[in-house]
Formats: structure tokens, C-alpha cells, sequence
């Protein structure tokens, strides 16, 4: 699609997005100039100011969560990249351990498959995950939808976005999908650089940039930083033998595979890896250097260089790690339209 035919999509999002009596609606969703086209289902979803609002507050509303003390906000918090800052893996209701990090939620209009393993491959589906994990919030959809049901707040919600108090699976999915998908990140000074709108990359970062699109843009592509693809990047098996996308697919192949993140604001969405088991962004690059193992499914970009990995000496770690700063956002985790009331 070219870039008139995106931006025209774009106000044709903007002018269909507006609720019944709403004649100023806000705009909700753009596609920016430097990214491709979203491949979520918008026509099926129309988004409106009251949606949004909806999502947001079920979002942050703890009584998805079977003791009514969690929210998805918990595990996905706005000022490090709606992610679970500094565990290792996520912790849910009491206090109960998962087995993954929780990943970031930034420009999931443009993702078709989700979560570590991909085990979901719609957006409209995604709750669904978490609320039934016996160890995020364990509850059950019936049961979610009673509590809100059972509630002053809802009713008015679900009828303000919707037209009636209805509450159903369908609405409540919908509602949720409409503010995920506001979560658009594309305001970095890598992003101005790029756009030509008066940022500057410092010697270091052009250095890094350079260095980047030279060893690690193979898997962490274009301009969302992800091929969307699953690999297995050479980490030591250890503990609990996680086969990530195998337990999906069931198929050989798939052995210790996992979701390509993005690398947008991955300054301040620590730690790193499936199971978090790196805290800084010098450790993730030191594994690609000296630490990858000839473990099942390799990845053949890691076998390119004599031995594992990737050739990159102490200063050219440095100067990626400069890069990869500049791809922090900071009017996304400061956002107010994304943060709770």
C-alpha cells in the first residue's frame, strides 16, 4: 500500500471513529510516517472515543483478577514500556510467580500473533489469556463479566460505547482492543532522526545505528525493530525447560523458539529474554558475543562468525547500547491519554 493510500486510512480511522452524538471526535489512531501498514481488523472494531475510555478503565480495573486486587496495569505499568519492571518473570495474584516476562504493549495494531509463543493470534483474544492464568489473575470470563455487570460504573460504560448496558464477552473484548491499540510508540529520537524533524544522533549513536543495521537488524527489522518472527537466540536451557513456541505447535522445530521482541524503549523495559535472566542491555549483548550455546534450533545468524554469535568487540557493544537509547519515547510512557484515571 503506498504512503497516500496509509494516510488516507489513517483519516478515514479518524472520521469513523466517533460515537453517536460525538460531532469533535478525538483521533485516536494514525498510522506514522516512517511505519508500514497495521494489519489489524479496524473495520470490525470501529473505534470511538467512548471505546477507548472503556478499555482504558477495564484495563486498570482490578476486578478482573479473582481476589479483585489486580489489574493488567500491574504487570504492564506505562512509565517502563507496559512492562513488569524489574521481576524476572511476572508475579500474579498471591504473589504467585509466572514462568515468562511479561512483554512490552506498543504498536500491537501491527502484530498478528502475540505473547512469547505466539499462543494467540488475534488481538481481540489476548485478555483472555491472563485473566484465565491460574497464576496472573486467575479468574474466569463468566466471572468477570458478573462482577462488572454487578456494578454502578459498567452498565454506563458498556451503553456509552455501545449503545446499551449490555455487558458481553464480545463488547468487553472489543472495548479492550480499542485502547491497546491507541499504544502506538513512535515519538523516539531515533524516530525524529529518521523523519527529518530536527533530532540529531551524537558520533556514538550514528556509530550504533550503523553497527545495528549491520548485526542485529536481520531479526529486529524495519521500523517496528521486529521480523515478528520466533528464534532461538542460543540461551542455556536451565531450570524449567521452557520449548517457547513448541508448546504451540507441538512440532520439533519450534524447540526453544521465541518471539522476536521489538526493540522500541528496550532502555527501560528490563529485564531481558523470555525468562528476564539479563538486567542490562551491556548483558544481552555480551550473550551475543561471547555466551550463545549450540542448543537445539539454533538460529543459523549464530553460527555465522567462527564459533557462536555475534563478532562485536567491548566498544561496539557500547555504541549499540547508545543506539538502542535513542529508540526511548518518552511522550509514550508519559502519555496521559494511556494512564489511569
Amino acid at each position: 500500500m503506498s504512503r497516500v493510500s496509509l494516510l488516507l486510512v489513517s483519516v478515514l480511522l479518524v472520521w469513523s471513529c466517533s460515537a453517536p452524538g460525538e460531532s469533535n471526535p478525538e483521533v485516536h489512531f494514525t498510522v506514522p510516517a516512517n511505519f508500514p501498514e497495521p494489519v489489524y481488523a479496524f473495520e470490525r472494531n470501529p473505534m470511538t472515543s467512548a471505546g477507548v475510555e472503556l478499555g482504558k478503565a477495564l484495563f486498570n480495573e482490578p476486578l478482573l483478577s479473582r481476589d479483585n486486587s489486580f489489574s493488567c496495569a500491574e504487570c504492564h505499568s506505562q512509565p517502563y514500556g507496559f512492562t513488569h519492571h524489574g521481576h524476572d518473570v511476572s508475579h500474579g495474584i498471591d504473589n504467585l510467580k509466572g514462568t515468562r516476562n511479561s512483554l512490552s504493549l506498543q504498536n500491537l495494531a501491527w502484530e498478528s500473533s502475540f505473547f512469547w509463543d505466539g499462543g494467540v493470534g488475534d488481538l481481540d483474544f489476548v485478555p483472555i489469556a491472563p485473566i484465565t492464568n491460574a497464576v496472573e489473575l486467575g479468574e474466569t470470563t463468566k466471572n468477570v463479566l458478573d462482577k462488572l455487570r454487578a456494578t454502578k460504573k459498567y452498565p454506563l460504560l458498556f451503553k456509552k460505547a455501545f449503545g446499551s448496558e449490555e455487558i458481553t464477552t464480545e463488547r468487553f473484548l472489543k472495548a479492550f482492543s480499542q485502547f491497546m491499540v491507541t499504544l502506538v510508540s513512535a515519538h523516539s529520537r531515533y524516530d525524529k532522526f529518521v523523519r527529518n524533524e530536527g533530532e540529531t544522533l551524537t558520533p556514538e549513536e550514528q556509530a550504533g545505528l550503523k553497527l545495528f543495521e549491520q548485526k542485529c537488524s536481520s531479526c529486529h527489522q524495519g521500523a517496528l525493530f521486529t521480523d515478528h518472527s520466533f528464534r532461538n537466540n542460543g540461551l542455556f536451557v536451565q531450570g524449567v525447560k521452557d520449548e517457547g513456541r513448541a508448546k504451540v505447535t507441538e512440532l520439533e522445530k519450534d524447540k526453544y523458539t521465541f518471539r522476536v521482541p521489538s526493540l522500541r524503549n528496550v532502555a527501560v523495559t528490563g529485564p531481558y529474554m523470555h525468562d528476564g535472566r539479563f538486567y542490562t542491555l551491556e548483558a544481552v549483548l555480551d550473550h551475543y558475543a561471547e555466551g550463545v550455546q549450540d542448543t537445539q534450533n539454533l538460529d543459523p545468524v549464530l553460527r555465522q562468525k567462527p564459533g557462536l554469535g555475534i563478532a562485536l568487540t567491548l566498544q561496539e557493544r557500547q555504541q549499540i547500547v547508545a543506539f538502542l537509547k535513542t529508540l526511548t519515547d518518552e511522550e509514550f510512557l508519559k502519555n496521559k491519554r494511556f494512564a489511569a484515571e
